[in-house]
């Protein structure tokens, strides 16, 4: 997951230089007599990095532009924790500011997706961000028991 502008800006040169070396890889290997499952083979595993890359890179601008996926059951409440900082444009260092923390802490928390946050935690974060996270308790099914 990429959690910073610096490391938006690194993800998104290295697209564009991979897709040369790309282009350049498949291109030799064609050279070299592959047919073209054999290219399609040696070439998968740095098409698929790539592609994972890509799509990190456009989860971030989605998450610049508020789009958020919806959370289920507290899994991926990490995930949404980082994504909150990143959709209001607030760095780490700031976060760790305003939760009076060291921002190495707040970096560790994020590199492992707040995991085992305790709610206490992840709601000082959720204040420190100015945010609240809203329910809604459906049954098994879809029956819903708790208006919005």
């Amino acid at each position: 997951m990429i959690r910073s502008e610096h490391e938006y800006r690194e993800a998104v040169n290295r697209i564009d230089e991979e897709a040369g070396r790309l282009e350049q890889q498949e291109e030799k290997l064609v050279e070299m007599g592959l047919g073209p499952d054999e290219v399609k083979r040696a070439m998968d595993p740095m098409m698929s990095f790539h592609q994972q890359l890509k799509d990190e890179v456009e989860t971030y601008e989605r998450l610049r532009r508020r789009e958020f996926d919806e959370l289920r059951n507290f899994e991926g409440m990490g995930q949404l924790l980082v994504a909150l900082r990143i959709a209001q444009g607030i760095s780490q260092r700031e976060l760790a500011d305003r939760l009076g923390v060291h921002e190495s802490q707040v970096s560790r928390d994020e590199r492992n997706e707040y995991h085992g946050v305790t709610v206490e935690r992840a709601q000082r974060v959720l204040d420190a961000l100015g945010v609240e996270v809203r329910s809604l308790v459906e049954k098994v099914g879809g029956q819903q028991l708790v208006a919005s």
